[in-house]
Formats: C-alpha cells, structure tokens, sequence
C-alpha cells in the first residue's frame, strides 16, 4: 500500500526539499491549497458562499516546536476571523484547527493548547460561527477530548472529528452523539499501528457506516467528511431512516476535490461544507491529501510527468 510509505514522507526532511523544489509541485499544490495568505483566501471564501456553499478554514502547519510559534498560529486564526467579520457569513464559514499547532506536544502542552485555542474559539463565537478540533493521531486524542469538553462548557457548538480507523472510535462516537454535539467522521489520514487501527480498507469503511449510524441515531449534529460515494448514498439512507431533516447534519469534502459533487449535494438542498487550507507551511496537509487517495497521488505524478 502506497498510503503508509507516503505518510512516512510526509515526516522527512529530505523529501520535504525535494518536493518543496520541484517546479510542477506549486501548481499541483494549489488545488488543494488555494492560497497562502488572509487576502489570498477572501477571494475563495467568496465564490464558495456565493455557489450556496459553506466552509470551515484551516490554516497549515503543524510543526510547532516553540511556544511562540504556537502563539503566532493562533494570531493567525484571530486575524482570519477578524477578517471574515465584515462578511456576515456566520456559521457558513467556521474554523478547523489542529491542537498540535497550539502547541499539543510542547512541554506542559494540553494547557498550553487549550489556553491558545479558547481566544480562537471565543472570537469566532463573536462573530456568529464556531471551531472544529481535528484529530490527530492516536496518541494526541485523550488530550483533544478533554480540550472539547472544556470548551463546550462555555461554547457548546466547539465541534471535534473522531476517525473510523481507530478501534476506539465506536465507544468515542456514542459517548459524543448527545444533544448540542458537533461530530465530523473520518475515515482517518495518519500512519497508526494494528493495535490501535483497522488496516484494510474494507474493515475502515465497515466502521465508518456503524459509527455513522450511531451518530445519525444520536441527538448531535453528524458532519459526514467523505468523497466516497458509497458512503455518501449510505449516509443519506441512513439520514432517512433516522428522520432527519436536511438542515440536521452536513457533508463535508475538501477543497479541490469531487468539485461538482459540492455543488451537486447543495443544490439537492443538503449542506455541505468544503474544508479549505491556507497558509505557506503546506508539506504536511498536502502529502497527507495525497496518501489519502490513490487518485490524488496520480493527479501529482501525471502532473509531474507533463510539466516536467
């Protein structure tokens, strides 16, 4: 399998110059990746809501090995929110942030994180919207729980993502699919070991379903993250039988990818919100993109074989 050797990559510094050097790299990045500062991005965020689509916005980046760079991640968050404020656009353009870029894994890191992400979390309540946290690999996810919950106690609607991968996951889902919750399902991106994770593909998407029913069957809010069609019919149906109305859970697909699919579910009146990345530390997110989907590592390599 070609996802382990490419998340392995993803954490090598030679690999990192070689592709970061490449010529055609930029132009491939930047269908996941539409931009790299605030005003880049303003211009997407616009034609996204304008298409009847929603969005939750992550800045890039998570190797923080300093408390300072921990606390110029979240300036940049509370400078992307001060800009969308003109804009009106509430709960349709919300935040996803990673933990690890508040500083997760520095010395004292769970109250370091948590004390960097509340000031993102409150100014994004200011203005009418919300953060999600995502999850990370196995090891960082106790620590994420517990920043969520402290968060909900003052700002219910602070989502989280929990991953189908993960053997865990199924007790994680029932214990979140309460009222108020706020729960985007994964199939999961990282490299986890078989003691803690399904490896085959068809074991992961088994998961997913049963966890998807669990929280279709909850009182919380089901943010469905996948482009996998299959999946999406099925967590339709699902919605169905559980009586859900349209405006009572969401899809979510990241920017550049199943593109007319986004508009596609919009226009049959479902939400649906694109995940969009921004920012320059992009390495990570994109091998990632590219691990996640065999397709996506073929779109590069052609790419690399016709500019080159």
């Amino acid at each position: 399998m070609l996802g382990p050797v490419i998340l392995a990559a993803s954490r090598s510094d030679r690999m990192r110059r070689l592709i970061s050097a490449a010529p055609v790299t930029k132009q491939v990045v930047d269908r996941f990746i539409p931009g790299e500062t605030v005003d880049e991005i303003l211009p997407i965020v616009r034609e996204l809501t304008d298409n009847g689509l929603e969005l939750t916005m992550d800045v890039v980046g998570e190797d923080i090995t300093t408390p300072e760079q921990a606390e110029a991640a979240r300036d940049a968050y509370l400078e992307l929110i001060d800009l969308l404020k003109p804009l009106g656009l509430g709960e349709r353009a919300e935040m996803s942030v990673k933990l690890s870029m508040f500083g997760q894994a520095l010395s004292g890191g769970h109250e370091l994180a948590l004390a960097n992400v509340r000031p993102v979390v409150e100014a994004a309540a200011e203005i009418g919207t919300t953060v999600t946290l995502d999850a990370e690999d196995h090891t960082t996810l106790d620590s994420m729980f517990a920043i969520h919950e402290e968060l909900r106690k003052d700002f219910p609607r602070t989502g989280c993502v929990i991953q189908a991968y993960l053997f865990r996951t199924e007790e994680d889902a029932r214990r979140l699919a309460a009222a108020g919750s706020r729960v985007r399902l994964v199939k999961g991106a990282y490299k986890e070991p078989a003691e803690v994770a399904y490896q085959q593909r068809h074991e992961i998407d088994k998961a997913y379903v049963r966890i998807l029913r669990t929280l279709m069957e909850g009182e919380g809010y089901p943010m469905i993250g996948s482009h996998d069609p299959r999946l999406i019919a099925i967590a339709q149906e699902l919605a169905r039988t559980a009586g859900r109305k349209l405006d009572e859970y969401e899809f979510q697909m990241l920017y550049g990818i199943r593109g007319d699919e986004h508009l596609r579910l919009a226009a049959e009146g479902h939400r649906m919100r694109v995940y969009t990345a921004y920012g320059t530390d992009w390495y990570g997110y994109f091998m990632r993109r590219l691990a996640e989907k065999p397709a996506n590592l073929r779109f590069f390599a052609r790419s690399m074989i016709t500019t080159g």
